[in-house]
């Protein structure tokens, strides 16, 4: 739902590149370019990237008061 702040392999911190990944890609920048620029190189990282649902606005509806 919401991305991890660090990557759940090899503990790097990622979690501050999540917004500008998502705007270029919705852009139609290319995903390889984009994870080449923010430094992103190892492959668990980029699969944290590349298979990320991003539900927290769907889910956030059925919060109970």
């Amino acid at each position: 739902m919401i991305i991890p702040i660090r990557c759940f392999s090899c503990g790097k911190p990622i979690a501050q590149h999540w917004e500008e990944f998502s705007e270029r890609s919705k852009n139609g920048e290319d995903k390889k370019k984009i994870m080449d620029d923010l430094g992103l190189e190892r492959y668990c990282c980029r699969a944290l990237f590349l298979g990320h649902v991003d539900l927290i606005d769907d889910a956030s509806k059925f919060k109970k008061f």
